[in-house]
């Protein structure tokens, strides 16, 4: 046992939170309103022996603090939280367990699973009681201290206009694990991601931002871990401003800013996909790593039986962040994210969970109306997925003016309509128009529809149109696990076909599904590697699988046009202001005989095919006209009249590399079953 010591610490100040190095020594500042006395444990550099243990002497506004004159950037660290265990007060504190700072900056090892990280007694009787003497801080990662210094030369942020913003959405190791040319040493990191050839692909392509699935550090669950499997998608944090340790190639936070410094050179913005709503630390039955043995009362919303806790989140707790300190960590986190890190957005991992105040979901919760305030947030880009697991948890169109919404009705109403349903036209309009019947409210703008077909969560564009169910097996869950509504169609057979008709199907079929995307009002995100034809074999739940399923598959694709059908379908977007509208204005509906669409063609559910034509609004540029047939045979589309005739630029029959326009358009279209064209009003 190391013996606690005093003489090598000071008081400290208990502002900032975390680590701060001063140039001359190390402050400590932990909150917890109701722990008894809180120790500092010091680790050697490679975070096997604890060298000191020193008690932090000051307690100022429920901050534990103290300073280290002799402490130094690269002092590994933790914590031992000493208080009460009653877990039928709320009260879980555990002093045997290594606890790490929920303001560390970076980590240092890997979990390695044990008994030990529990409070309580695994296989106990009376698990409610037990308490669990081990000292788990050999199996526990380390905090770092880190020096903070980065030089940002003239970097600029691109601050690309919602109207003009494409997103990506895409996980660091999937993405570049076997991308071309690049050191295996590197593979997997933020290095790898921010490469030459990576930054020309995505600038080829058109994107404008990449959304990165969770790069907070995270923990890998024991349940998976014991299966040799892991949380591949990292949606299971443990902290808040830590770069996971797994996409790092060297220690510190350099390799991540360079990324972000190079991204911004190149014109492309970088979104975080956050996971605020929970821990890695999970229900009454979970592990100690941190915040459940700093203050469980404070930072988890717990049931009436303060045994248990509220779970909206279905990972076993959800964060209060009705209580000011644990709102104030996830705001100190986000401005350190847009401030020290210079990314440029956040999408919110259920984000109706952040606005749960004491009856449910509330528009004007303390978080949103933080967020609203907040200057330094004001300059980025926020994107609600707008709902969770609890009651009342689907609030698609409830958030407030500022913020964009993951539509899964768009993903829903557009999959509908391709697998060839009656009845889904008035839908699949409002869907193409930004889908005001959810937005249009409180002045707010189109951009308030984050469009997708495809996400990280359920098939790839590839399985939507090979597969009627989910194949999950690999999973472990007996296939239980993974949505059952899929909207998706096999065209004909279940997995993988050779048969030539059933293969050119889908890959219509799959230029349908983009084509709706990329040139429907709102602002449009795709899923990395659907542009390839990449394929999880039919498994829509991929979170627990890091290697080949979910790798994309860069030597290979079964439609090497389908890339350039992408750029082409992008540069039309990026060209044409009639396809990037502010307002909800603007759209008119046709048939396929060139009229506008009445009442009665409204009302017919037998229809499966019309036309949209959007102009610019600024009268300015040219009209584009969209036709889309989702019926099983071919029909004829009369073009309305425009003073110089339209040009066919898209047309999901395409098979080869087409990125060139088409030559001009008779003023009546021949449409194959179960296609979609794009035309462009010609200039003279």
């Amino acid at each position: 046992m190391i013996a606690e010591r005093t003489a090598a610490i000071d008081r400290g100040d208990p502002r900032p939170l975390g680590a701060t190095w001063d140039g001359k020594g190390v402050n400590f500042a932990l909150f917890s309103a109701h722990a008894e006395k809180v120790e500092l444990c010091l680790f050697d550099a490679r975070g096997r022996r604890e060298v000191q243990r020193l008690v932090l002497p000051s307690y100022t506004e429920e901050v534990w603090h103290g300073y280290v004159p002799d402490a130094r950037p690269g002092q590994l660290y933790g914590y031992r939280v000493y208080g009460p265990y009653r877990p039928a007060d709320g009260h879980r504190f555990n002093h045997h367990k290594l606890l790490l700072d929920p303001y560390a900056k970076a980590l240092s090892g890997a979990l390695r699973w044990s008994d030990a990280h529990f409070g309580y007694r695994i296989g106990s009787a009376h698990p409610e009681t037990s308490f669990d003497r081990r000292d788990d801080a050999s199996l526990m990662p380390k905090c770092v201290v880190l020096e903070g210094a980065f030089t940002w030369s003239e970097e600029r942020r691109p601050s690309t206009s919602w109207r003009d913003t494409i997103v990506y959405e895409l996980h660091v190791r999937g993405f570049t694990m076997t991308f071309p040319g690049i050191p295996a040493h590197l593979r997997g990191s933020f290095a790898a991601l921010s490469s030459p050839g990576v930054l020309e692909y995505l600038v080829r392509m058109g994107i404008t931002a990449v959304e990165l699935m969770p790069v907070q550090a995270y923990v890998d669950d024991r349940l998976l871990v014991e299966r040799g499997l892991r949380n591949y998608w990292g949606y299971n944090p443990i902290g808040f401003f830590a770069p996971h340790p797994l996409y790092l190639s060297d220690p510190g936070l350099a390799e991540f800013r360079t990324m972000v410094r190079r991204f911004h050179e190149a014109g492309l913005e970088v979104i975080l996909d956050v996971v605020y709503n929970h821990t890695a630390e999970g229900d009454q039955r979970g592990p100690t790593l941190s915040f459940r043995g700093i203050d469980n009362a404070t930072y988890y919303r717990l049931a009436e039986d303060r045994n248990y806790y509220e779970d909206p989140t279905g990972c076993g707790n959800a964060l209060d962040l009705s209580q000011p300190r644990v709102l104030q960590l996830v705001m100190d986190s986000l401005r350190y994210w847009t401030e020290e890190m210079h990314v440029d957005g956040f999408r919110f991992d259920l984000a109706a969970t952040l606005a749960r105040a004491a009856h449910g979901f509330d528009p004007k919760a303390s978080f949103l109306q933080a967020v609203a305030q907040d200057p330094v947030l004001a300059r980025v880009k926020l994107i609600a997925e707008p709902w969770d697991l609890g009651s009342d948890g689907y609030q698609l169109g409830r958030f407030p003016p500022g913020w964009s919404e993951w539509n899964d009705k768009f993903r829903d109403g557009i999959r509908r309509f391709w697998q060839g349903n009656d009845g889904l036209v008035p839908e699949t309009a409002s869907r193409l128009n930004a889908s005001a019947d959810v937005f249009q409210q409180r002045g707010r703008r189109v951009r308030a529809s984050l469009n997708f077909v495809t996400a990280h969560d359920g098939f790839t564009l590839a399985d939507l149109v090979s597969y009627n169910a989910k194949h999950n097996e690999r999973n472990g869950e007996d296939n239980r696990d993974g949505s059952d509504r899929n909207y998706s169609w096999n065209c004909g057979v279940e997995g993988p076909s050779d048969d030539p008709e059933i293969v050119r199907l889908r890959k219509r079929q799959r230029r349908n599904l983009l084509a709706t995307l990329l040139l429907a009002q709102g602002v449009p995100m795709l899923l990395a590697g659907d542009e390839r034809g990449r394929t999880q074999a039919g498994d829509n739940n991929a979170y627990n699988q890091d290697g080949p399923l979910t790798w994309i598959d860069w030597e290979s694709t079964d439609d090497p046009g389908l890339v350039a059908f992408v750029r082409a379908a992008i540069a039309l977007r990026r060209s044409a202001a009639a396809l990037r509208h502010e307002s909800f204005d603007g759209a008119r509906w046709l048939t396929l005989e060139g009229r506008d669409m009445g009442d009665g063609d409204w009302a017919d559910a037998g229809r499966r095919a019309f036309g949209c034509l959007f102009a610019p609004e600024d009268g300015g540029g040219p009209s584009v006209l969209l036709y889309m047939n989702a019926h099983d045979f071919a029909l004829t589309a009369h073009l309305p009249d425009t003073e110089f005739g339209w040009e066919r630029v898209l047309d999901s029959t395409w098979d080869g590399a087409h990125d060139r326009i088409a030559p001009a358009t008779a003023p009546a279209l021949e449409m194959t079953a179960h296609s979609f064209v794009a035309l462009r009003s010609r200039r003279s």
